[in-house]
């Protein structure tokens, strides 16, 4: 069978593939949260910063915070889609695209259900966490600001990745070519 037969017989999107990518994207996505969260936890620890401390730095810390989920996102949507793209024998880009939709499909559906069922399983109201002295106005549109860089850097990263994994397709079907 000719490499343009079995692309038309089997390319498309692989939605195992797919699937499988995106259990990579979350599970590099909490793994690097929660080495990041233990880190900042001893680094907390040992420091002794103040309310006030906290206050005048509020900005930064939220810039910082901001930063650091964009990075470990991206991080975790380029494994993903390099999964998918690796796991597909065709269309990689294809696969690691799979992979952000159905990643941002579960988070719609995430809060979707923590809109309609969140007042009686909000389980934030039952712990005593620290609260940054931030203004609803500068959460406001620097969570717009975070979102959207969100969702445009693990698009990019998820179609690299899944172009990359899949360049190892490519190189087989190369070495095979008489």
């Amino acid at each position: 069978m000719s490499h343009d037969a079995a692309r038309e017989k089997f390319g498309g999107l692989n939605i195992g593939a797919v699937f499988f990518g995106w259990l990579v994207a979350i599970a590099i996505t909490i793994l690097l949260t929660s080495i990041i969260g233990a880190v900042t936890a001893a680094v907390g620890s040992n420091a002794a910063i103040s309310q006030t401390d906290a206050e005048r730095q509020a900005g930064t810390i939220g810039v910082v915070a901001a930063a650091v989920l964009l990075i470990v996102l991206t991080i975790g949507y380029y494994t993903g889609g390099y999964v998918a793209g690796r796991m597909s024998r065709f269309d990689g880009g294809r696969q690691g695209f799979g992979v952000w939709i159905l990643g941002l499909a579960v988070t719609v559906v995430a809060i979707l259900l923590g809109a309609v069922f969140g007042a009686q399983y909000n389980i934030l109201d039952r712990v005593n966490l620290p609260r940054l002295p931030i203004s609803t106005d500068q959460l406001g549109w620097g969570g717009l600001v975070t979102a959207i860089a969100v969702l445009a850097l693990t698009l990019l990263a998820a179609l690299v990745g899944g172009k990359v994994g899949h360049r190892y397709h490519d190189r087989v079907d190369r070495a095979a070519r008489p």
